[in-house]
């Protein structure tokens, strides 16, 4: 469920016309929904509790890091999945606690670890040997040691796109499962790591609870295996990746998914931490653009908009669907016809759709894209020396911009010429 309908034949965010924000704002804009945001946490966080579990659900802000976003769910109660400093310290100015923060991700540096562990996070999720060596060494030298969960590859696939599986022995993540009790051994033995818990995270976007299942039962196995060694595991951070519906998938809801959860681990007595992203920000958000025009080609029409791939990758990275339609309601008995929308960067890959059925749209009428709030702004760039699109907040009757696009001066103002042209010149 989401809160972008339409009232009066105008797509309204909440009590917002979308048509207003475009006006005011102008286009191409991320908009999102704050009661959709609250409505998806509530449901998660609830399910988990209605299972039994002892749970912490931390947002996955790679999926959306603005900090209006993070701080709206941090209202909540809600703490952060973090895989950079940049995501960490836009974590705490929303609020977060830093004791509701995890550090996770596979190549944090050591001035990552070192904020890290001096704001005193839960825990980091190492991913390998000589991360934890340094980890250590970090922790170390500020006297103090640092609460760690060792990221476990269980090599289950998780049937979801190639791009964003990573559970299997060939992705980069986490420590192999064959090898994880030689390396939680050493990290037993390291003075500046306190080993607390087991993480296991197998991919993004799952419509199945299967894969889940499988891994979480890998991680039941280790936990005993490990408890045997005399190792203490009293957290679980099962990662995130339950998926949403962008076309016709039924992903699990957030009840089958704790029933799982409970089922293969809630006996073990451990806390167990979550970190969904797209689950809580997909389809709060949309992305609305407007049409340049349309153009008649050979074979097929082209609806050409000013959004484009570097303001929303997903189509062109992973031939992602979104949903499209017209921000002024069409008739119901409106015909369709099959459209190529196309933005304009040069590249052919600049295409959200093909043969699309849509019903008419003109030039200067404004499309929006489905189930963008996550995956969206957080991935945009600015190929083509195109500004950044703001980002929208709504609440009820009111909006704000939470993120405003650059001027193109403000763009030229990070680049700089060396002096030698001067001296040339």
């Amino acid at each position: 469920m989401n809160h972008f309908q339409y009232r009066n034949g105008i797509l309204h965010a909440e009590d917002v016309a979308i048509a207003r924000i475009a006006a005011e704002v102008g286009t191409p804009f991320y908009c999102y929904s704050t009661a959709t945001l609250e409505r998806h946490y509530t449901v998660f966080r609830d399910a988990l509790a209605a299972a039994g579990l002892d749970a912490t659900v931390c947002f996955a802000c790679k999926a959306n890091p603005n900090v209006a976003v993070i701080r709206t769910l941090a209202d909540l109660g809600a703490g952060a999945d973090v895989v950079s400093e940049g995501e960490l310290r836009q974590a705490l100015a929303a609020g977060v606690p830093p004791a509701r923060i995890v550090f996770s991700g596979v190549g944090k540096t050591r001035r990552e670890l070192e904020f890290a562990v001096a704001k005193g996070i839960l825990q980091i999720n190492v991913e390998s040997e000589p991360e934890l060596e340094l980890l250590s060494e970090v922790a170390s030298a500020r006297g103090v040691r640092m609460p760690v969960s060792i990221r476990v590859n269980p090599d289950v696939d998780a049937g979801t796109h190639a791009k964003i599986t990573t559970g299997k022995k060939e992705n980069k993540f986490g420590i192999e499962w064959t090898r994880a009790r030689e390396v939680y051994a050493l990290a037993r033995r390291l003075p500046g790591v306190e080993v607390v818990g087991v993480a296991c995270h197998i991919g993004s976007q799952l419509t199945e609870l299967e894969p889940f299942r499988d891994a979480f039962l890998r991680v039941r196995d280790l936990v005993a295996m490990l408890r045997a060694d005399g190792i203490d595991i009293r957290r679980l951070d099962l990662g995130g990746g339950l998926g949403v519906p962008y076309e016709h998938e039924t992903p699990p809801s957030p009840a089958a998914y704790a029933e799982t959860i409970r089922a293969t681990l809630g006996d073990l007595g451990c806390r167990v931490i979550v970190e969904p992203g797209r689950l809580l920000v997909g389809n709060a958000g949309i992305l609305v653009a407007e049409v340049i025009r349309v153009k008649e080609g050979t074979t097929r029409t082209f609806l050409i908009v000013d959004a484009a791939m570097n303001d929303l990758m997903r189509p062109a990275l992973y031939d992602a669907h979104h949903a499209i339609f017209p921000v002024i309601e069409p008739a119901a008995d409106a015909p369709r016809a099959e459209v190529d929308v196309v933005g304009p960067v040069c590249e052919t890959g600049d295409t959200f759709a093909k043969q699309r059925p849509l019903p008419p749209v003109k030039a200067g009428e404004l499309l929006a894209f489905g189930t963008a709030g996550a995956y969206g702004a957080a991935m945009s760039s600015t190929y083509n020396t195109r500004p950044l699109v703001p980002e929208v907040l709504v609440r009820g009757g009111e909006f704000a911009v939470v993120r405003a696009r650059p001027g193109f001066e403000e763009m030229r103002a990070l680049e700089s010429l060396p002096g030698w042209f001067d001296r040339e010149s």
